[in-house]
């Protein structure tokens, strides 16, 4: 499950004690936001894409959504989200707890530019009730972190 792979990770980095499980679902910006006691923006929140026949994801804010032009001007090709099953065999992680955290090998992950106006965000760890919070720099060193990007609008209007 990949939720253990992602405990394991931060297990090794002796952060497993952060990680946090629920009893209830965390599996939407809105439901995650009230698992964690914060405002829904502050969920970071993974999506998952296809460019080039690679799996990508990117992490945003939870208010963010996907600009399409935008996304078009940096990777190349038109935003296609990955299908549930998609996310789940070549990222390793199931839709409602896909993380940035213990993914397949060759997935890029990029950052969106959303998050950098919080302190902490609180993405996902692998499953569709759970979490951790972590600061922008953490989310960059713990994170199979490729590079920022601008590809969201909705956040800053």
């Amino acid at each position: 499950m990949a939720i253990e792979k992602v405990k394991e990770y931060f297990a090794s980095l002796g952060m497993a004690d952060r990680v946090m499980e629920f009893e209830v679902s965390s599996a939407t910006v809105e439901l995650a936001a009230l698992a964690v006691h914060c405002e829904p923006c502050r969920i970071a929140k993974t999506l998952s894409f296809m460019v080039n026949g690679k799996a990508i994801l990117i992490v945003t804010a939870g208010d963010a959504r996907i600009d399409n032009p935008k996304y078009k001007a940096r990777f190349g090709t038109k935003a296609k989200m990955l299908s549930p099953e998609e996310a789940e065999t070549l990222v390793g992680h199931a839709v409602g707890g896909v993380c940035p955290f213990a993914v397949n090998e060759g997935v890029a992950v990029y950052l969106d530019e959303s998050l950098k106006r919080f302190e902490t965000i609180f993405p996902a760890c692998g499953s569709d009730n759970s979490a951790i919070e972590l600061t922008i720099p953490e989310l960059e060193k713990y994170s199979a972190f490729t590079s920022w990007v601008d590809v969201c609008k909705g956040w800053n209007e």
